[in-house]
């Protein structure tokens, strides 16, 4: 299969360092990989073609845009980019429908570990020590208070104000009273690494507080988790142990998924070598789309709207008649079922057992039952944590802060990874517009 063309000249790459050169009749063993990239990249250092690079078994599979019969080089388009592998990265994968963190396995992860122990393993390459985890923890406890100067801000807010927008403008007001939001060095922006994961689940607190008209607590200083000090600051009482693990949980399970909108947004900004808050600031913009964030909230809207199990077949089956999408089902890079979904079912049913509430935990497994027995869709993490946060009286416009309060610790892992190999990020673009045009005269128009 020959997958690279460029100038009437198509390669075929095996691996790392060796390649196949056709042109005719020739044929050339290339063995040096720099060679490759010197045939790909023209003089500026600029790439001059590139539609696709994945990775399939030990095989790199390159699709270079075509030639024209003159032999010039003509650049094509792939709709939202994919299928195109962007950039190299350590931190998560997603291979054959398997989801890691630094190669271990999402299903141990999510059985085993708590969610500071998976910050650390995103930001430092290993799951830490008992020293370490304390030691990380102890950080984010320090670190968890929000500068007065942010709080009087958010109270300025209007009431209605969208959650992830208030969020978005909390975080980068951040960088004004952060002495060290412009230093660049490894330690500096580890430091602020640390700051931005202790400050996000403080100021979603704070804003479902004061938009109550309630005053914010403050953080306490010997938490146990980011989970226990969440709950607590959102509601002012001690949290019940489940209510920790069921968060908890949802933190591990959303942390990192590989290079996803937010995440890609993030590195896009600090790959010109702006500052971390700029980054993250970035991330949450690209989450409040609907199409990224946010479809928890839809499928809590589709439960609430169906109300009970009874209404469940009659409701999916008129949605599915009119081919109407059912939030929380399929996704773009797992075909046989996102790995997380089941961690996420489980607590939605033992927390329905606690609550005595099933009704959530019911009404989803019979929507399970027919989108996936009809339309051959599996549900994604999206579907069941909606019940998870409400079986935790969380408001529903706050699970996408959630999400983020999660994703935090990847966007940060991706962005100090980003700055450790930086390259500007500048794709190209197909360009459909008019040809041959010549200005006209305003007064001829």
């Amino acid at each position: 299969m020959i997958a690279v063309s460029q100038g009437g000249i198509s390669f075929r790459v095996l691996n790392e360092v060796s390649m196949q050169r056709r042109n005719g009749s020739a044929l050339l063993e290339i063995i040096d990989f720099e060679a490759i990239r010197n045939i790909l990249y023209g003089a500026d250092n600029e790439l001059l073609c590139l539609n696709l690079f994945t990775l399939i078994g030990k095989s790199f599979i390159v699709d270079l845009c075509e030639s024209n019969d003159k032999g010039e080089i003509i650049l094509t388009a792939t709709k939202g980019l994919e299928g195109i592998v962007a950039t190299t990265s350590s931190i998560s994968s997603i291979i054959d429908g398997v989801l890691t963190y630094r190669g271990i396995n999402i299903d141990d992860l999510a059985e085993n570990a708590t969610f500071e122990e998976v910050v650390y393993l995103l930001w430092y390459g290993k799951l830490p020590n008992r020293s370490e985890l304390s030691g990380l923890i102890q950080e984010l406890n320090s670190n968890a208070a929000v500068p007065a100067e942010v709080l009087n801000q958010i109270k300025l807010y209007p009431k209605d104000v969208n959650t992830m927008a208030a969020l978005r403008t909390a975080v980068s007001s951040l960088a004004l009273y952060d002495p060290e939001a412009g230093d660049m060095t490894p330690e500096s922006n580890l430091r602020k690494a640390i700051k931005l994961q202790a400050q996000l689940p403080t100021i979603v607190a704070a804003f479902d507080r004061i938009r109550k008209g309630l005053e914010p607590i403050a953080p306490k200083a010997d938490a146990g988790s980011i989970s226990e000090n969440f709950l607590y600051m959102l509601t002012g009482k001690n949290p019940e142990k489940i209510a920790i693990e069921a968060l908890d949980k949802a933190l591990v399970l959303h942390a990192d998924h590989e290079l996803n909108a937010s995440t890609f947004a993030a590195r896009v900004t600090v790959a010109t070598l702006s500052d971390i808050y700029s980054g993250v600031t970035s991330a949450i913009g690209a989450l409040k789309g609907p199409l990224h964030g946010g479809a928890n909230e839809a499928v809590m809207a589709m439960l609430e709207e169906i109300g009970t199990a009874a209404n469940v077949k009659s409701y999916i089956t008129e949605k599915l008649e009119n081919k109407q999408k059912i939030m929380g089902f399929g996704h773009r890079v797992y075909k046989n079922g996102d790995p997380r979904a089941k961690h996420l079912q489980k607590m939605s049913q033992e927390l329905g057992k606690l609550t005595g509430n099933m009704n959530w935990y019911d009404m989803s497994i019979q929507i399970e039952e027919l989108v996936t027995g009809q339309k051959g869709l599996k549900p994604n993490v999206d579907f069941y944590s909606a019940s998870v946060y409400t079986s935790l009286e969380i408001p529903r416009d706050l699970f996408t802060p959630i999400f983020a309060i999660s994703r935090t610790s990847g966007w940060t892992a991706h962005i100090l990874e980003q700055y450790e190999n930086n390259r500007l990020i500048r794709p190209r673009a197909e360009y459909t517009g008019p040809s041959h045009q010549a200005y006209v005269p305003i007064e001829k128009r």
